[in-house]
C-alpha cells in the first residue's frame, strides 16, 4: 500500500513540475502614459496588475515596463493625479505585449494642487532637444542665438558680437522657422544680420526641433524650427514671480528682467502672466582693443490672459521688442583703399574709448506681436483649434550720411502680417491621434518714403494658403508618423528704380510630405528616423536685391528668375540612456535641389557713403550631411563631465566645391563638481568648459580673406543656490573666454574686420518668490 502511495506522491510531483516547467513567466508588458489632450508624456503614472500585485512607474517620457509574467489574462489599473483611472483587461499570449494607454483629465478641488492651462505637446519624431530649467537659466541675459550655441548641432550666424542668429545643420535665417508662443514670428529675417524680434525671458521652455518640419509649419520650416514657449497659464489660484538681475564686464552690460503670473481667486480657470526685460550695453572689447560702435540697448515686454475649463480654453497674447543696435563703424570704409587695408590688417585701425553712444551705422527695430487663440473639446476624442495673430514689423537702418541725411534711416521698412491658423486634433482611445489643418499667412511689405535712396527690396503683397494632414499610430514602444501638406503662394511686388516702375507677379505651389518611426529598443536604448520633403520659394530679397545693404555693409544683387528649393531630408537618432550614462547621437543627409546662396564676387562698390564688398544671390544643387552628439556621464555622487559636438559638410554639387558660411567642425566639453550629492538640484556646483572649434578648410574658390585658424576657449561657471523659506535665490558668476583668447569665428561676417569678444565676466541673480 505504501509503495502505491509513493507512486501516486511522484506522479503528482512529476505532472506538477511538467506543468510548472511548460507555464513559463517570462512575459513583459510594457507601454506609455499619455495625456489625452495633446499627447504629451505622463511621467511618475502607477501602473498596477491586479492579479499579481505588481507594478510600475512611467518615466519622464511616460514609458513603462513590467517583467516576468506569465500568460493568462489580467486587469490593469493606471493612475495619475488629476485624471481618470483606466481600468482595462489584457490577454497576454506572445513574449510582449505593448500597450498605449491615454489618460483623461478629471477635476478635483484638493488644496495644494497646482493645476496649469493648456500647451500643445511637440509631436514629431524627429530629433528634439529641448533648453529648460537649469540649462535656461544659465543662459540668461544672451541673445536667442547664442543662447541656442548650447543644443548640439544649433551654431550662429553672426555681424559683430551683438547680432546672432540660429543656424540648425547649416540652415538659417528664411529656412528656420522660430515660433513666438505659438505664432510664427514674421520680420525681415532674411538678412544675415537681422537678428529675431524677441526675448528669451518670455520663456520657460525652448525647443529646436532639427528635421524639415513643412508639413507641421509651411515652406519656411525646411530647415528647422525652433518653439520658444513661456509658461502655462495657471488655473486655480497661484501667484509667483521671478526676478533676474545680470550683469556683463565686456560692454559693461546690465540686463534686468522680471515676471509674475497668477491665477484668479473668485473664477476658476483664469490667470494671467506679465513680463518685461530691459538691457544696455557699451562697445565691446576684443582683448587687444575696443570696438567702436558696437553698443545696444533693449526694451521688451509680454502679457497674456487666459481662461481654460473642461471643455473650453481661450487666450490672448501681446509682445513688444524694441531694439537699437550699433554696428561696427569700421565696417563702412570711406575708399577702396581703406577696404583692402582693413580686411589685410584683419582689425580696426582706429583705437576707440568705451562709450554706451551709438552712433550711425545702426539699427533700430520695433515688433509688435498680438495673438489669439481658442480651443474647444466637441467630445473626450475630438478638439477644434483657432488661432489668430498680428505683426507688425517696423526696421529701420542708419547709415553714416552727410548733413540732414545723416538723421534719416537710409531703410526704412514697414511689414504687416496676418496669420489664421485652423486644426483639428483627434486622440482616439485606440492607438491612433493627428491634426487636420488649415493655415493662412498674409504679409504686406512697404518702404517708407523720405529715405532718399532706392530701396533695398520692393514694396510686395504676399498670400499662403496651406492644408495638411498629420497622422500618428503609437503602441508600446513603437510609434509612426506621417503627414502631407500643400501650399499655394502669391507674391506681387512693385518699386521705382531711377523713375519707372518695376513689377512682378509670381505663384509658387508645391506639396510636401514626411514619414518616420521612434522605437524603444530597451529601457535605455530608443531610436528615431524621419524622412521628409521640403520646399522654399525664394525671399524678397533673393529675388529683387540690388542696392546697398547697409546694416551688413555690403552691396546684394537679387535674380527674379529663381525658382524654389525642393529638399530630401533624412535624419536618424539613437539614444542610450542609464542612471549614470546618457548618450544622444544625430545623423543627417540633404538634398537640396536649387539651393540658394550669397556668394562674395571679389568686386566692391564706390560711392559717396564709402567702399563696399559686393555678394550675389546663386543657385545650385547641394548636398548637406552631419552628425551631432551629446552626452553626458556621472563619475561620481559628486563628479559629473559632459561632452557635444557636430561636424557638416556642404558640397555645392554643380560646381564640385563648396559653400560660403558653412560651420566649421566643433566640440564642447567639460566637467563639473557639486559641492552636494549630483541628484541634489539645490547643490552648490562649479563648471569648467572647454570649447574646440577646427578651421573651416572647406572654403569656397574665391573669398575676401581666408578662414581664420582654430580656436580653443575655456570657460567657467559657479552656481549657488539659497533657500530662502519657501523662496529660492540662484546666483551665478560666468566667466568666458577666461584667458582673453583673440579669435575669430568664421560665422561671423564681420570676420574680415576685426576679432570676437574677448573675456566677458558676468554676475547673475535670480529670485523665485
Amino acid at each position: 500500500m505504501l509503495h502505491y502511495r509513493v507512486i501516486l506522491l511522484i506522479a503528482v510531483i512529476l505532472t506538477f513540475g511538467i506543468e510548472s516547467h511548460a507555464q513559463k513567466c517570462d512575459l513583459i508588458l510594457r507601454g506609455k502614459i499619455l495625456h489625452r489632450e495633446n499627447d504629451n508624456s505622463i511621467e511618475a503614472a502607477y501602473i498596477w496588475i491586479l492579479e499579481t500585485r505588481t507594478g510600475a512607474v512611467s518615466d519622464q517620457n511616460g514609458n513603462f515596463i513590467i517583467r516576468d509574467l506569465c500568460p493568462g489574462t489580467y486587469t490593469i489599473t493606471v493612475q495619475y493625479l488629476g485624471h481618470k483611472e483606466i481600468r482595462q483587461t489584457l490577454n497576454l499570449t506572445g513574449s510582449t505585449t505593448n500597450q498605449t494607454f491615454r489618460m483623461e483629465e478629471e477635476s478635483l478641488d484638493l488644496g495644494g494642487v497646482e493645476v496649469h492651462g493648456h500647451r500643445e505637446a511637440v509631436q514629431t519624431t524627429t530629433a528634439v532637444t529641448s533648453l529648460y530649467g537649469e540649462a535656461l537659466l544659465q543662459s540668461r541675459g544672451e541673445s536667442l542665438g547664442e543662447s541656442l550655441k548650447r543644443v548640439a548641432g544649433v551654431t550662429t550666424f553672426s555681424t559683430g558680437n551683438t547680432i546672432s542668429k540660429p543656424v540648425i545643420h547649416g540652415m538659417h535665417s528664411n529656412r528656420i522657422m522660430i515660433l513666438n508662443n505659438g505664432i510664427r514670428l514674421e520680420g525681415q529675417q532674411w538678412g544675415a544680420e537681422h537678428a529675431p524680434e524677441i526675448d528669451p525671458f518670455l520663456a520657460d521652455e525652448i525647443t529646436v526641433i532639427k528635421g524639415a518640419e513643412t508639413v507641421r509649419y509651411g515652406p519656411e520650416a525646411m530647415g528647422g524650427v525652433i518653439l520658444v514657449n513661456p509658461p502655462s497659464l495657471p488655473t486655480s489660484k497661484k501667484h509667483s514671480t521671478e526676478i533676474n538681475l545680470l550683469g556683463a564686464s565686456n560692454g559693461r552690460m546690465g540686463n534686468f528682467a522680471a515676471s509674475h503670473l497668477g491665477g484668479s481667486e473668485k473664477i476658476k480657470g483664469l490667470g494671467y502672466r506679465l513680463q518685461g526685460s530691459v538691457k544696455r550695453a557699451g562697445n565691446v572689447q576684443s582683448p587687444d582693443y575696443i570696438q567702436a560702435n558696437t553698443g545696444m540697448s533693449e526694451y521688451n515686454f509680454s502679457g497674456s490672459v487666459g481662461y481654460s475649463s473642461k471643455k473650453l480654453g481661450v487666450e490672448a497674447y501681446y509682445s513688444f521688442f524694441n531694439t537699437e543696435l550699433g554696428i561696427l563703424r569700421d565696417a563702412h570704409t570711406g575708399n577702396l583703399s581703406d577696404l583692402v587695408n582693413i580686411i589685410e590688417n584683419g582689425r580696426p585701425f582706429t583705437n576707440a574709448d568705451f562709450t554706451y553712444k551709438i552712433d550711425n551705422p545702426k539699427q533700430v527695430v520695433l515688433h509688435h506681436l498680438a495673438k489669439i487663440k481658442s480651443h474647444y473639446h466637441l467630445n473626450t476624442d475630438w478638439k477644434l483649434n483657432f488661432q489668430y495673430g498680428f505683426q507688425l514689423n517696423s526696421r529701420q537702418e542708419f547709415d553714416r550720411r552727410r548733413g540732414e541725411l545723416n538723421s534719416r534711416p537710409s531703410l526704412d521698412l514697414e511689414l504687416f502680417t496676418n496669420t489664421v491658423d485652423i486644426f483639428l486634433d483627434h486622440n482616439l482611445k485606440t492607438n491612433w491621434s493627428g491634426s487636420f489643418g488649415l493655415n493662412v499667412i498674409q504679409q504686406a511689405n512697404s518702404n517708407i518714403p523720405g529715405t532718399g535712396v532706392t530701396p533695398l527690396i520692393p514694396n510686395y503683397d504676399m498670400l499662403n494658403l496651406g492644408v495638411y494632414v498629420i497622422e500618428k499610430y503609437l503602441k508600446g514602444p513603437l510609434e509612426l508618423e506621417g503627414g502631407l501638406r500643400y501650399d499655394f503662394r502669391t507674391f506681387d511686388a512693385a518699386r521705382f528704380v531711377s523713375g519707372e516702375l518695376q513689377e512682378a507677379e509670381l505663384e509658387y505651389q508645391n506639396f510636401s510630405a514626411f514619414f518616420g518611426g521612434l522605437y524603444h529598443l530597451s529601457p535605455h536604448f530608443a531610436f528615431t528616423s524621419n524622412f521628409g520633403t521640403a520646399w522654399r520659394p525664394p525671399n524678397v530679397n533673393e529675388l529683387f536685391s540690388q542696392g546697398l545693404h547697409h546694416g551688413a555693409a555690403a552691396v546684394e544683387i537679387g535674380d527674379p528668375s529663381m525658382v524654389s528649393e525642393n529638399s530630401l531630408k533624412w535624419v536618424n537618432g539613437l539614444e542610450y540612456e542609464s542612471e549614470k550614462v546618457l548618450v544622444e547621437l544625430t545623423a543627417y543627409a540633404n538634398h537640396i535641389k536649387n539651393y540658394i546662396f550669397l556668394n562674395p564676387t571679389g568686386e566692391t562698390f564706390v560711392s559717396l557713403r564709402g567702399t563696399f564688398n559686393v555678394y550675389e544671390y546663386l543657385q545650385a544643387d547641394a548636398f548637406f550631411y552631419g552628425f551631432d552628439l551629446s552626452g553626458s556621464y556621472t563619475f561620481s555622487e559628486r563628479i559629473n563631465g559632459y561632452l557635444k559636438g557636430s561636424i557638416i559638410r556642404a558640397k555645392n554639387l554643380d560646381e564640385r566645391n563648396y559653400f560660403p558660411f558653412i560651420p566649421s567642425d566643433r566640440m564642447d566639453w567639460g566637467i563639473s563638481y557639486a559641492f552636494g550629492k549630483n541628484s541634489n538640484p539645490n547643490s552648490d556646483r562649479i563648471t569648467i568648459g572647454n570649447v574646440l572649434v577646427a578651421q573651416q578648410k572647406r572654403e569656397p574658390d574665391f573669398d575676401l580673406a581666408p578662414a581664420p585658424p582654430a580656436y580653443a576657449l575655456f570657460n567657467l561657471g559657479y552656481q549657488k543656490k539659497l533657500q530662502l523659506a519657501e523662496n529660492q535665490l540662484n546666483i551665478g558668476v560666468q566667466i568666458n573666454n577666461v584667458f582673453n583668447t583673440e579669435y575669430k569665428e568664421y560665422m561671423n561676417r564681420f570676420r574680415y574686420f576685426t576679432a570676437d569678444m574677448g573675456r566677458n565676466i558676468l554676475l547673475k541673480l535670480n529670485y523665485q518668490f
